[in-house]
This record gives C-alpha cells, structure tokens and sequence, in this order.
C-alpha cells in the first residue's frame, strides 16, 4: 500500500462522508436518530442546508488539492513531467 499524506487522508475521508450523507438525504434517510415528531420544517431546511454545503465545501477543497490549479501545482506538474513521473 502507499504512503498517502496525512492531508489527503483527512480530504478523501470526509469527502467520503460528504458523499454518503448526501445519499442518504436524498433517499431520505437522516444520519442522526432523530423522529420526524421531534424536528419541525425548519430543522429540515436547515440540516438539509448544512449538509449540501459540507458536501460542496469539501469536493471543491478535495477537487482544488488533487489538482494542479495553483501556480505552485503547476510548477509541480511541470517538474513530474520532466522527471517521468506523470502519466
């Protein structure tokens, strides 16, 4: 197995729960176990609400660190390249 960074694990895991809480809102499912007398509409929109920008916030941030979008990443690129270590 490679040695990943400690920063790519921490992306990919949440990027992962990310990924499975949106699924299961959208089949209505909810993560914590709460009854749907003890939340009211607003709850709802906001749970919701919180979960479609966690979802957002941590695809842009796993998408902008596994890419080469920065100046710096693209000197990156740039020196893989010239070693051969891209594909």
């Amino acid at each position: 197995m490679k040695n990943f960074d400690k920063g790519t694990v921490v992306r990919t895991v949440l990027l992962l729960i990310a990924l499975v809480n949106q699924t299961l809102i959208m089949f209505g499912k909810t993560v914590l176990p709460i009854s749907e007398d003890q939340v009211n509409t607003l709850a709802d929109a906001l749970y919701l609400a919180g979960s479609t920008v966690f979802t957002i916030a941590t695809s842009l941030v796993a998408w902008y660190k596994n890419n080469y979008v920065t100046d710096k990443g693209k000197l990156q690129k740039e020196v893989l390249q010239q070693k051969g270590l891209t594909k």
